[in-house]
């Protein structure tokens, strides 16, 4: 599966290329920029990333709470499991189960795929990432770009000149200054 995607993407980047090649006599202007970098240039993203934290911790403190209940539950169950009628285990081995269940409903519902989590993520980075994609294309414009490719994430950039690079004049764009640890 990853080896079609990146075959798609490969081709994908070929076609691009073979196209730029054949306009011939126009030039096309290439750039990129590294979006994990701007956001870590951002107070903004700081902040953010503290408050997913707060919420994250607190959600794993309940987890872990769950975990202690249910780990008291199986060795309650252990210690007594002689004294109980095959009805009895039935009924605590149920209760373990229900247990169980629960706190993976509750980890689906906080941490899953479209849980609470990402959820929240994507409701705080959005206004964020649209601030640096505006400040992109006003820096594709002014500069007459036809081109801005995103280094972050390994999106496909495996080499580019920092002759090339926009950071810089995509974090002026968006006020904002360098970071002195990022450095």
């Amino acid at each position: 599966m990853a080896r079609s995607a990146a075959r798609i993407s490969l081709g994908l980047i070929c076609i691009l290329l073979s196209c730029v090649m054949e306009a011939g006599a126009q030039q096309h202007k290439i750039g990129y920029v590294d979006t994990d970098y701007l956001l870590s240039q951002m107070s903004e993203y700081e902040s953010i990333q503290h408050q997913l934290h707060s919420v994250s911790a607190e959600w794993n403190s309940e987890l872990q709470e769950m975990d202690e209940e249910i780990e008291q539950l199986k060795e309650e169950f252990q210690s007594k499991k002689i004294l109980y009628t095959d009805e009895q285990q039935k009924k605590k081995e149920q209760q373990i189960q229900s247990k169980v269940a629960q706190r993976q409903r509750y980890l689906e519902q906080k941490f899953g795929a479209e849980g609470a989590y990402f959820q929240r993520q994507k409701e705080f980075l959005e206004p964020i990432q649209r601030m640096i994609f505006e400040a992109v294309k006003i820096v594709a414009e002014r500069q007459n770009f036809d081109f801005i490719f995103d280094r972050a994430q390994n999106a496909g950039l495996l080499f580019g000149g920092e002759e090339f690079n926009l950071n810089d004049e995509v974090l002026q764009e968006l006020g904002t200054t360098l970071n002195e640890s990022s450095n």
